[in-house]
């Protein structure tokens, strides 16, 4: 009987863990870095960037099912401290399919380490460059920068290395654009018939002056935005500027480091409702 009854749990638990057929984002509270877990509406798992440390895992440990140690997709928007110390952490405990990076040159040990476990683990690399989308079951990946192979490249501000890009699902658009800042922003605007428009943003670079620029706001035209930042942060995110920018275009914004974690979550038709804790 208490066996039966053991077996009724985990088979509870387990239901509880499947597929609801919409499109969850987390974007997570690591503090001053940026972290972005997200569940395709089939039951994917993509992770974009792991933070400045492993508080990345208490989150994933709390938003994936206790049986799920496998994650489709990990995008490495770019190798600084702050979005992939935790992905080192994540490829060890966790069967990572896919990794989207740019391979610029970047001297950085955690960067060297990310590398080698890619390699030692048999994960595939792929390389964004150009304007190559990618699928994920029901969701696209449309690809807006780098537009040029950065593979073996050194760059003088690898934040301007960042991918850049939108995810789509029917209606919804939701853009991830790193820490690009806004000599690119301008670069990207100058591409000709680009789709920019998204209904969520990822703020750039954690709300900072350097980034998130009127007129790319203008061109995205997002009603909501959520800032990645750490609370009391030296670097001084968000900046106030660029909190008057998302007020001028009417996003509504998030923040992490006051609303904590913060999921959107999206159904078929495009409607999207957000929880914070």
């Amino acid at each position: 009987m208490m066996a039966a009854g053991a077996l009724l749990l985990v088979s509870c638990w387990c239901a509880l863990g499947l597929p609801d057929g919409r499109l969850h984002i987390w974007y997570l509270n690591v503090g001053q870095g940026d972290a972005i877990l997200m569940r395709l509406p089939a039951g994917e798992w993509i992770l974009n960037d792991g933070g400045p440390d492993n508080k990345v895992i208490d989150w994933m440990s709390r938003e994936m099912p206790f049986y799920e140690r496998s994650i489709d997709l990990v995008i490495v928007s770019h190798p600084h401290a702050d979005h992939i110390n935790g992905l080192v952490e994540v490829l060890k405990r966790y069967q990572v399919k896919n990794i989207m990076l740019t391979g610029v040159k970047y001297d950085y040990v955690g960067y060297d380490s990310l590398k080698e476990l890619m390699v030692s683990r048999g994960v595939q690399a792929i390389y964004v460059h150009g304007k190559n989308d990618y699928r994920l079951g029901k969701v696209g990946l449309d690809m807006i920068y780098p537009v040029e192979d950065l593979r073996g490249r050194g760059m003088n501000n690898v934040n301007n290395s960042s991918i850049v890009y939108r995810l789509v699902m029917g209606k919804f658009i939701a853009f991830f654009s790193g820490d690009l800042e806004m000599e690119k922003e301008a670069a990207v605007l100058a591409i000709p018939d680009l789709h920019l428009n998204a209904e969520l943003l990822k703020a750039g670079h954690h709300g900072s002056k350097t980034s998130n620029t009127l007129p790319f706001l203008e061109r995205i035209k997002p009603a909501w935005a959520v800032i990645s930042c750490g609370v009391g942060n030296k670097f001084g995110h968000p900046f106030p500027g660029t909190l008057d920018n998302f007020r001028e275009v009417g996003a509504k914004v998030y923040r992490t480091d006051i609303d904590g974690t913060v999921e959107a979550i999206v159904v078929a038709d495009g409607k999207i409702s957000f929880t914070n804790y």
